[in-house]
């Protein structure tokens, strides 16, 4: 008898230690512990023994209670919301006009009015309204899977900077190009060729006749001839450039832009075009990387703009004579005499308009700006736009290339064509 209420006190000690509130009742420590571990304790009726049958099973049952997990949470569900009614039908998107006199002519809408014109609509343009079209590319232009290397991007920029000079260079599909989902026709190279000192860098920029098939293509393939031919003889061209051998530069240059006409037609035969729809206005520039040599080359064919900002104003320096020289003198790369203008060659014509030369002297301050006709007309024709362009290029510094593609962006109403901008700035 005496070890069963030995055994049962041993048993009221572990459970009022296990529920006990740590206060009184003959408690001790652990019961606080316990409380203040997070136990959940029982009230102060709770304390002491119980005359409740006390027997084994109900100590189980007891302890059981006590540990139970609590029944499993219904899950969450998300509270039923009435569906939105459908949205209103949009209205139907006009479709553009066709035919070669709406390529460049910006239809004429209620969103041409200042009042109804969106917010983006009314940023970076010079005249009394904004342009119709929205500044931001649209549609993209039809792709076909088996000649993805057809495709060209809607913008293209370059930069870099050798001894005194900074290019800036930048090429941008046209609002209407963007806006029918046409691709941009304007070609850009960049190229360097050789290394330090005697590096010589050339920039063409090329544009095909509006509305012509494939006219893209044509201007990269100018591109790509030239810059080839200018390669291959690159070193004469720089020594011709640095010792002012300005008869041997345009007799040269000459020749190697005629047979890259030549090519151009050769491509026109293989594609079935006609030779005069395959072609590109092209116009280049070479940059001596060498310091000491301050003279700037330019040639070419076919409309566009060369222009010089100096003092604030810009010149115009577009050739006023063309065809210089109609003699067999030898060009630069020492191959046979080039053909007289308007002659042909075995691989076609010479070229379809008269060859202009350039060679200018920079001035530190100066900017050198060679451009397609897109960028060349508002410039000549819009004097805000003129104005607007040199108060921001006549800063001693370049622009960086966001910035210099920001300014070549500036939009007039009704210049919708692509635009190519070369920039040279002299310090």
């Amino acid at each position: 008898m005496n070890q069963q209420r030995a055994r049962r006190g041993h048993e009221d000690d572990w459970w009022r230690q296990l529920y006990g509130d740590g206060e009184g009742g003959g408690q001790g420590a652990a019961g606080g512990a316990a409380g203040r571990a997070g136990v959940r304790t029982a009230g102060p009726s709770d304390a002491g023994p119980s005359d409740a049958p006390d027997t084994l099973d109900d100590r189980v049952e007891s302890a059981l209670r006590a540990v139970r997990a609590p029944a499993e949470p219904k899950p969450w569900e998300p509270p039923v919301r009435p569906a939105a009614p459908p949205p209103a039908p949009s209205p139907p998107i006009p479709l553009p006009a066709t035919g070669p006199a709406a390529h460049d002519t910006p239809p004429d809408t209620a969103s041409d009015t200042a009042s109804d014109t969106p917010p983006s609509r009314t940023a970076g343009f010079v005249g009394d309204r904004p342009p119709t079209y929205d500044p931001e590319p649209g549609a993209l232009p039809a792709a076909d899977p088996g000649a993805l290397d057809d495709l060209v991007p809607d913008t293209a920029l370059d930069g870099a900077r050798y001894g005194s000079l900074t290019l800036r260079a930048a090429s941008q599909r046209g609002d209407s190009a963007r806006y029918r989902g046409e691709v941009r026709r304007d070609a850009l190279l960049t190229a360097r060729f050789g290394a330090g000192r005697q590096a010589l860098i050339l920039v063409a920029v090329a544009t095909p006749p509006p509305a012509a098939e494939g006219a893209h293509r044509a201007a990269r393939d100018a591109c790509a001839w030239i810059g080839g031919a200018v390669g291959r003889s690159y070193t004469q061209l720089a020594e011709d450039i640095r010792t002012d051998h300005r008869d041997a530069l345009r007799s040269g240059l000459q020749r190697l832009t005629d047979r890259s006409y030549g090519k151009l037609r050769g491509r026109a035969r293989e594609l079935g075009a006609a030779p005069e729809r395959y072609t590109a206005a092209l116009r280049c520039l070479l940059l001596p990387a060498d310091p000491d040599c301050r003279t700037r080359v330019f040639f070419g064919v076919g409309a566009g703009g060369l222009f010089r900002l100096r003092d604030g104003a810009w010149e115009d320096l577009e050739p006023a004579t063309a065809d210089h020289d109609t003699g067999d003198a030898p060009g630069s790369d020492g191959g046979p005499p080039r053909p007289a203008p308007g002659s042909y060659t075995a691989e076609g014509p010479v070229r379809p308009a008269p060859f202009l030369f350039r060679a200018a002297f920079a001035r530190p301050g100066d900017t050198l700006l060679l451009c397609s006709a897109g960028l060349a007309e508002p410039l000549q024709e819009e004097p805000a736009f003129a104005t607007r362009l040199a108060a921001r290029w006549k800063a001693p510094e370049p622009p960086g290339l966001v910035d210099f593609l920001a300014t070549a962006q500036l939009r007039v109403k009704g210049h919708t064509k692509d635009r190519t901008a070369v920039g040279v700035w002299e310090a």
